[in-house]
C-alpha cells in the first residue's frame, strides 16, 4: 500500500476526505494528518509518504512553500494541491513544482476516487519500471568495463604502485582530483532480497541507483567486489563526510522502499592519497559488520563508532585475528568462540622451529595489547608485568592457550559494550547541554547540534531516540515549552516576549504548539495557575 499524508488547517475537511474514500480498496493508507505546513514538513521528514495532499492557504507555512520544500528534499513524493476557485490561477503558476493534480474545492468522492485510482496506476508503473527484470539486466550489462573494475579493485587491494598511477589513469580515462577520498561498501542482505529477483540483477540495480544518487555530488567510481558494491568517492573537505553519511542513510531507506532491497552502507576512513584507499576500504567493510549492533538498512560511519587512534593496518595484518577482533566488537560469545577455533585451526603449534613458535605467541600478545590500548580497555592485571605474562604464554599448551584467549576475548567484549554505552550516554548528555545553552536561538537545528558534537544527523538521531525514547526535535520542543510554562507562572512578561525568549520567532505558532502540549493557550494557562496559587 502507498502512504498518504493529508494537510489542511480545517480538521473537518480532513475528516470528510478520510470518510469519503475507501483507501484500502484503492491501495492507499493514510499515515497521518497535519493542520499547518510546519507540522506537515516534520511528518514528511519522519515518514516520507508516497503522496502528499495539501491545501494552499494555511498558517505558519502555506501549501506552496511546503510543496517546494518537499519536492526539493523528497522528490519521489507525489503532491496533490487543494485549491479554491480564486486560487486556481495562482496555483497553476507553480507548474514548475511538478504537482500531480490541482483539485478544485469542494471536491466530490467520485472525483477523489478517480484521481487516486489514476495515481495508483502511475505509482505502480514507476515501481514496476524500477524492478523490471529487463531493466535490471540492462543495468548489469552496462556495468563498468573490466579494465576500470580491475583498476579499482587493485587500488583497494593495494596492488597499484605509485609509479603506475599515471599510466592506469590514462589507460582508463579517469581523473581522481580529490583532494580527499573515501570508500563506501554497499551490502545487500542475502536473507531479505526482493522476492524472486536474481541477486546479481538486484545488486546491479542498487549499484546504478547509488551512482545516480551519490555519483554526481562526490564523483563516485563504483564496481562490484566480493559480493558487495564498492564506491570510491572524492570529497572537497574532510567535513563533507557528515553530509555524505546522512545522504547514504537516506539512500538505504530509498532502496528498501523502491527496490525492495535491505541495504547497509559502510563508510570508511577519509584519506588524502588514493594509495591509502586499502585502509579506507578495510574500515568501510568493518563498518558494515556493525549492522549487528546498529541494525541494517542504514549507513554506518566507522569514524563514529571506532576510536580514531585505531591502527587499522595492525588489525588487518592477520586474517584470523582480524576476524576474531571483528567478532569481539559485534558478535555473540558463540561467534567469538568460533573465531578463536578458526584461529587455532589455521595456526599449527606443532612441527615448527621453536623460534617460530615463540614469534607467533609474541605476535598474538602484541596484537591483543594493541587492540586493548586502541579501544581503551584493559587486558587484565598481568599486563603490569609483561615479562611474566609473555613467559606464561610460552609455557601454555594449545588447549590452555585457547582457553586463555577465550577468556580475554569475552572480557574485551564486555568492556566494549560498557564503553559503547558510555559513549552514547555522553553524546546524549552533550546534546542536552547544547539545548540548555542555545534553546533561545530560533534558528537552532539538528544540524547545529550534530556539527557541535562532530557526528552525522542519522547516527545522532538513532542514538538519541534509542537512549531517550524521544526524537531530538521532540525533546527541543518539550524543553522550550517547559521553560515557557515556568516563565508564564513566575513572571508577568507578555506571552510574545516569552515566545521569543524560548526560541519562537512567531508568537502565533508558539501559542499553537503550547496549546497542543498543555491543552490551553499561554494566557489561559497563566490564569489557571494564578487561581490555584491564589
Amino acid at each position: 500500500m502507498y502512504t498518504v499524508l493529508l494537510v489542511d488547517d480545517e480538521e473537518e475537511v480532513i475528516q470528510v476526505i478520510m470518510r469519503k474514500i475507501n483507501w484500502e480498496e484503492l491501495g492507499f493508507f493514510v499515515i497521518g494528518s497535519a493542520g499547518n505546513g510546519v507540522k506537515a514538513l516534520e511528518l514528511v521528514e519522519e515518514y516520507q509518504p508516497d503522496v502528499l495532499v495539501t491545501d494552499i492557504k494555511m498558517p505558519y507555512m502555506d501549501g506552496m512553500e511546503l510543496s517546494n520544500r518537499v519536492k526539493t528534499e523528497f522528490p519521489a513524493t507525489k503532491i496533490l494541491l487543494f485549491t479554491g476557485f480564486d486560487e486556481f490561477e495562482y496555483a497553476k503558476e507553480a507548474i514548475h513544482l511538478e504537482v500531480e493534480e490541482y483539485i478544485l474545492k469542494p471536491v466530490s468522492s467520485a472525483e477523489l476516487k478517480a484521481i487516486f485510482s489514476q495515481l495508483k496506476i502511475k505509482l505502480d508503473q514507476e515501481i514496476n519500471e524500477k524492478r523490471n527484470v529487463e531493466t535490471l539486466q540492462k543495468y548489469y550489462l552496462e556495468s563498468l568495463p573490466l579494465l576500470r573494475a580491475d583498476f579499482y579493485s587493485g587500488l583497494i587491494e593495494g596492488r597499484v604502485h605509485e609509479d603506475e598511477i599515471s599510466r592506469y589513469l590514462s589507460d582508463c580515462q579517469l581523473s581522481f582530483s580529490g583532494p580527499f577520498f573515501c570508500c563506501l561498501v554497499i551490502h545487500i542482505s542475502s536473507s531479505q532480497e526482493a522476492g524472486t529477483i536474481d541477486p546479481l540483477l538486484l545488486a546491479a540495480s542498487v549499484r546504478e541507483h547509488a551512482k545516480e544518487r551519490l555519483g554526481k555530488r562526490w564523483q563516485a567510481k563504483s564496481f562490484a567486489y566480493l559480493g558487495n558494491t564498492v564506491l570510491i568517492l572524492q570529497l572537497g573537505s574532510e567535513n563533507e563526510v557528515w553530509e555524505l553519511t546522512d545522504e547514504c542513510d537516506r539512500f538505504c531507506r530509498y532502496a528498501k522502499r523502491m527496490l525492495g532491497a535491505v541495504v547497509t552502507i559502510g563508510i570508511g576512513q577519509i584519506c588524502e592519497n588514493i594509495l591509502e584507499l586499502p585502509r579506507s576500504y578495510s574500515s568501510a567493510r568493518e563498518a558494515v559488520s556493525y549492522r549487528a549492533v546498529y541494525g541494517a538498512s542504514r549507513a554506518i560511519n566507522i569514524k563514529e563508532i571506532v576510536p580514531q587512534k585505531m591502527d587499522r593496518s595492525v588489525v588487518s595484518s592477520e586474517e584470523e585475528l582480524s576476524d576474531l577482533f571483528r567478532m569481539i566488537r559485534v558478535g555473540s560469545e558463540q561467534e567469538i568462540a568460533d573465531a578463536v577455533n578458526r584461529y587455532f585451526l589455521h595456526t599449527s603449534f606443532t612441527e615448527k622451529p621453536l623460534q617460530q613458535h615463540y614469534m607467533e605467541r609474541m605476535e598474538l600478545l602484541s596484537m591483543l595489547l594493541r587492540f586493548s590500548a586502541n579501544n581503551g580497555i584493559a587486558m587484565g592485571e598481568d599486563t603490569e608485568d609483561m615479562g611474566r605474562l609473555y613467559s606464561s604464554l610460552l609455557d601454555m599448551d594449545p588447549d590452555a592457550l585457547k582457553n586463555w584467549l577465550l577468556e580475554v576475548s569475552f572480557s574485551f567484549r564486555e568492556q566494549l559494550i560498557r564503553v559503547r554505552s558510555s559513549s552514547t550516554e555522553s553524546l546524549v548528555t552533550g546534546a542536552m547541554e547544547y539545548v540548555q545553552n542555545h534553546f533561545a536561538d530560533a534558528n537552532l537545528s539538528l544540524d547545529d547540534v550534530c556539527a557541535s558534537l562532530g557526528v552525522s544527523n542519522s547516527y545522532f538521531s538513532t542514538v538519541f531516540k534509542r537512549e531517550t525514547g524521544n526524537s531530538f526535535i521532540g525533546y527541543l520542543t518539550d524543553y522550550r515549552l517547559d521553560r515557557a510554562a515556568r516563565l508564564l507562572i513566575e513572571t508577568s512578561e507578555k506571552s510574545y516576549m516569552i515566545a521569543s525568549q524560548v526560541g519562537y520567532s512567531d508568537p502565533n505558532y508558539f501559542s499553537y504548539v503550547f496549546k497542543k502540549r498543555f491543552g490551553a493557550s499561554p494566557s489561559k494557562y497563566r490564569t489557571e495557575h494564578a487561581k490555584r496559587e491564589g
